[in-house]
């Protein structure tokens, strides 16, 4: 029994930060776009640049939030990026300036950043060895289950207007971090081991080479998804014409797959090797993304949300293991904090340049193809990677 509270502490942890730090933080936004564009609080731009604000926010809290974690408590650092996500949905219950929102949706960015860096790392530190596969799998579908949640509770949100539907993910931020800051008090901090500080000096070229190429095709993933997590549901909804109702039932569908996917990829990589099961990761979510600009049938469009919603912390659980099979588990700490702030930067600049295309083209369909593009240049970074290690590997 002691056993099982000890695991169900270490999970809530880790799926209250992702289903707060993701799921809400940012998800939770943008079914709410089409409403806000129709209510007159933003221009259709203006509502996509506060979206793509939530993407620099995140950026600041992945670059700063091992500092913090490393100068204060723990609880503290989770405590207050909780009650930063639900002040940044407090605090935006009326249509006041743009500039007020733009700070709110950065502060939403930031705190998600900070809950995602330092909850999943907290409780798989609390978690033997034997299950951190399946702890860190169940882990990150708190992704899925907030946008799965934002999918189905939002548009019952909006039928009680705006101001509601901000109190109510309010609400779920805040009941999020009372549970995660419970559980936390249940953890039994496991002893640290020393790790020497030698950066990554024991590594030959090809690993180093190895290592960049895959945060490079990473950086093509920050880019590639953004179409899909920010302009999705309006893309639908107004573009498409399916309306709010059919286009959050698409969300739902996204929110689904981003729950299956950290299982789908975890047996992938057992079938296919990490490097495989990456590629192929990349190559369907590259897919998935051109399938909007082919077909906009609902099976097409289902098809599209579903792969993309799995492959979104999918291929971040894949990056994470092919990082630590070329690097080793000594130096994977530094390196994947490396990958996640280059992701992050990669993430906010996506979004700006591809909200500031949405602007001048006033249509989201070009978005598409330029995120399958992106993806598809992930799919030869990783495929020249693997042949210039195996020669590297061969050679030496």
């Amino acid at each position: 029994m002691i056993a099982g509270r000890f695991n169900l502490s270490t999970l809530l942890v880790g799926a209250m930060a992702t289903f707060v730090g993701i799921g809400l933080a940012r998800f939770a936004y943008t079914p709410m776009i089409p409403a806000l564009v129709d209510a007159h609080w933003f221009t259709a731009s203006q509502a996509a640049y506060l979206g793509a604000a939530n993407l620099l926010g995140y950026l600041g809290g992945a670059v700063g939030a091992h500092t913090l974690s490393e100068r204060y408590k723990h609880r503290h650092v989770l405590g207050g990026a909780y009650i930063a996500v639900a002040l940044s949905f407090f605090l935006c219950l009326s249509p006041t300036s743009f500039m007020w929102f733009f700070v709110w949706r950065f502060v939403s960015g930031f705190a998600g950043a900070t809950l995602m860096v330092v909850g999943p790392s907290l409780a798989l530190s609390n978690t033997p060895e034997s299950q951190r596969p399946v702890t860190g799998a169940m882990v990150f579908t708190g992704i899925g289950i907030g946008a799965f949640l934002s999918a189905t509770i939002i548009p019952l949100l909006l039928n009680s207007g705006l101001m509601v539907t901000w109190v109510g993910l309010g609400i779920l931020a805040a009941a999020a971090g009372l549970i995660a800051d419970r559980a936390l008090t249940g953890l039994k901090a496991l002893a640290a081991t020393p790790q020497p500080d030698n950066g990554v000096e024991g590594l030959n070229s090809a690993q180093k080479w190895s290592i960049g190429i895959v945060m490079l095709a990473y950086a093509m993933d920050a880019i590639g998804f953004v179409p899909h997590t920010v302009f999705w549901v309006d893309y639908l909804a107004r573009e498409v014409g399916m309306g709010q109702t059919m286009a959050s039932e698409q969300w739902a569908v996204l929110g689904i797959g981003a729950m299956m996917g950290p299982f789908i990829v975890g047996r992938a990589a057992k079938k296919l090797g990490w490097h495989g099961a990456l590629l192929a990761g990349f190559l369907a979510k590259a897919i998935a993304t051109a399938l909007p600009t082919v077909s906009v049938s609902i099976v097409s469009l289902s098809l599209s949300s579903f792969v993309v919603g799995a492959m979104i912390p999918g291929i971040v659980a894949l990056t994470a293991g092919r990082l630590s099979e070329i690097a080793g588990p000594t130096n994977h700490k530094k390196i994947w904090g490396l990958a996640t702030a280059i992701f992050a930067v990669a993430q906010a600049a996506g979004g700006y340049a591809l909200s500031s295309i949405y602007a001048v083209q006033e249509t989201y369909a070009p978005l598409f193809s330029i995120g399958a593009v992106v993806l598809m240049s992930g799919v030869l970074l990783l495929s020249a990677q693997y042949v210039l290690f195996r020669k590297a590997t061969q050679t030496e």
